[in-house]
């Protein structure tokens, strides 16, 4: 591959075609999931409109000061001016409404940051560019913060189908991180590999520290300026990148 190659170059149309295939397949299958509620009853204007308010007062809620976890469906359906037995009839708990709430959200991702590491990085600019990618991410997790937060609260706490859609967030761009460093995005468990989930994990952890209302106050001191953490992430992706390109690149 050329050092100015796109990854679409080494990227097969029938694997582009194949990916939209299946996003418009997963968009159907969501259409379909609510559809109707938990009892099977399709849901008419009334039953989507009250799905919708019960997101929307979820979405207000999360919008709050708070601690992360510090949200209950009780609070959900008293802001949507509901029952709460009116809500388990659309969500069957807090993960479900919480998985709700994130689906637009993770909607936007291609968008903000993710095409920004689909184009191959030239090493002439690979600072530059990784410097842009990690500003994306940043901004991506600073707007939605709240709900992102939740969601590894969660996980942490041990919540499998928050574990598994945080893991699944990352999955698209560790691959392309992988693509990047002139290998193969399919092979699991190598050196390449294990550098982009470092990567990756690396730069979530600045953007979960650096977005915590309380991180100041226990610490008692001001944090590191932002700027000065996003350039040393970048400064770790150029130089993960470059070497990686070195080993895998012909003599």
């Amino acid at each position: 591959m050329s050092n100015d190659g796109k990854l679409a170059d080494v990227i097969p149309i029938s694997a582009a075609a194949g990916a939209i295939r299946r996003k418009a397949a997963a968009a159907a299958a969501r259409r379909e999931a609510v559809a109707h509620n938990l009892n099977g009853q399709r849901l008419g204007r009334k039953g989507r409109d009250t799905r919708d308010r019960i997101i929307a007062a979820a979405q207000e809620v999360l919008a709050e000061p708070r601690d992360a976890g510090l949200i209950t469906l009780s609070e959900v359906a008293r802001r949507a001016s509901i029952r709460i037995g009116t809500l388990y009839l659309y969500f069957a708990d807090l993960t479900e409404l919480v998985l709700a709430v994130l689906e637009p959200v993770m909607a936007t991702m291609e968008d903000e940051y993710v095409h920004l590491v689909r184009e191959y990085w030239p090493d002439s600019h690979l600072h530059d560019r990784a410097l842009q990618f990690v500003q994306a991410y940043f901004g991506f997790w600073a707007r939605h913060s709240r709900v992102l937060h939740l969601r590894n609260s969660m996980a942490d706490r041990g919540d499998e189908r928050m574990m598994v859609h945080r893991v699944r967030s990352a999955i698209p761009v560790m691959r392309l991180l992988i693509t990047q460093m002139d290998s193969r995005p399919m092979e699991r468990g190598t050196p390449v590999s294990s550098m982009a989930t470092a990567l990756m994990t690396g730069l979530e952890r600045v953007a979960t520290v650096m977005t915590d209302d309380k991180m100041t106050k226990v610490l008692n001191e001001p944090v590191n300026p932002m700027d000065y953490l996003l350039e040393a992430e970048a400064r770790l992706f150029e130089l993960a990148i470059r070497d990686q390109r070195k080993i895998n690149r012909p003599a």
